[in-house]
């Protein structure tokens, strides 16, 4: 039986289309093969997110992967059967990926069971560079584990994330089927939204009055998706996804037009009551009945793993056919969803309404 960490190779993908509204970051991602004697191991020197240049003896059997999205990369190229070690959130939200107990070596980004890692011999350690990297090159080391810093949920940097993990995986050809595909999405976007109005929107993460602001991956998808972030003068965060609690009387004020809540992501369907249960807060929301957004029932609510997959593109896509219904009569955003799904997760696909909901 196959393991639950290998996917089936899809269709090659559209042509990859350089989408002009996110440039690529230098340097992140080059790779120098060193080539040596049949029978012996590749050495691969490959520059990664923190501008570090680090050898690997490849190709990678068995590596420690922290950062769900991350995982989810990992899976989409062909590599997932080589991961061996996650953090608890990659097992939390990711369960179609078969991880267990035995291979949680973090809690999260900091706290590291360095021993646990070493214990599970693995060619390479992988952390996005919000994660304790400097001290896992320290304390792995002794070990001869080389750490690889790749960033997968910063939106910035996706092409060259993606190109990084096909070098260290050996798999550059799922590589480019992974950013052949998001491209295809973010073309189709483009060419409907080209020339519209930019509608006011008011996107909110988890937490009540939890906002996205310019620099975080969310406002560049709102402009993506042809909309216009409500916040978009904010120009400080809370947190290093440019992501800042707001006055609830000054989303009103803002008058958005789509207004969308985002779950934390989790590849488990939301339930109904779920649903409900946001939904029915954000309806009720004192002033928020006098948005364009509530009367004119323009109000969302999506679990982050479809909104957020593929470093936002599956949500421009939702967050577009929302903005602009007209242009995308014939796109339907859960079909690349389940092409994500089934594709590049290998895990199966029930119904778009299982994680994206319209309340009200």
């Amino acid at each position: 039986m196959p393991s639950p960490r290998t996917r089936p190779r899809p269709l090659a993908a559209a042509a990859a289309l350089l989408f002009a509204l996110f440039p690529a970051a230098a340097g992140c991602g080059q790779v120098v093969h060193e080539s040596e004697q049949a029978g012996a191991a590749e050495r691969i020197t490959v520059v990664d997110d923190a501008d570090r240049e680090v050898a690997i003896d490849g190709p990678v059997r068995r590596a420690v992967v922290l950062n769900s999205y991350a995982n989810e990369f990992v899976q989409a190229i062909g590599a997932g059967d080589a991961v061996v070690g996650v953090d608890r959130v990659s097992l939390e939200r990711l369960p179609y990926l078969g991880f267990t107990e035995d291979e949680v070596v973090s809690e999260d980004l900091s706290e590291i069971n360095y021993e646990a890692v070493a214990e599970l011999d693995p060619d390479v350690f992988i952390v996005p560079r919000n994660g304790a990297w400097q001290e896992a090159e320290k304390q792995l080391e002794p070990f001869g584990v080389p750490v690889v810093v790749a960033t997968a949920w910063d939106f910035d940097v996706f092409h060259e994330t993606v190109d990084l993990l096909g070098q260290v995986f050996g798999e550059t050809e799922g590589a480019e089927e992974v950013s052949g595909f998001y491209d295809e999405i973010f073309d189709a976007v483009a060419q409907r939204v080209e020339g519209t109005e930019p509608v006011p929107v008011y996107w909110e993460t988890e937490q009540p009055y939890l906002t996205v602001v310019p620099g975080s991956g969310f406002d560049r998808m709102i402009t993506a998706a042809g909309g216009e972030n409500v916040f978009g003068d904010v120009k400080t965060g809370g947190d290093e996804q440019a992501e800042t609690t707001v006055d609830p009387a000054e989303v009103a004020q803002r008058d958005p037009e789509v207004i969308v809540h985002e779950f934390g992501p989790s590849a488990d369907p939301t339930g109904p009551d779920c649903f409900e249960e946001v939904g029915g807060d954000l309806l009720d929301r004192p002033g928020w009945q006098d948005t364009p957004a509530v009367r004119d029932g323009e109000v969302y609510v999506s679990n982050g793993w479809a909104t957020s997959g593929l470093s936002k593109a599956i949500g421009a896509a939702y967050l577009a056919s929302w903005l602009h219904p007209e242009e995308f009569e014939d796109v339907d955003p859960e079909d690349y969803l389940r092409r994500w799904a089934e594709d590049f997760q290998g895990t199966g696909f029930d119904a778009g309404g299982d994680y994206v909901q319209k309340v009200g």
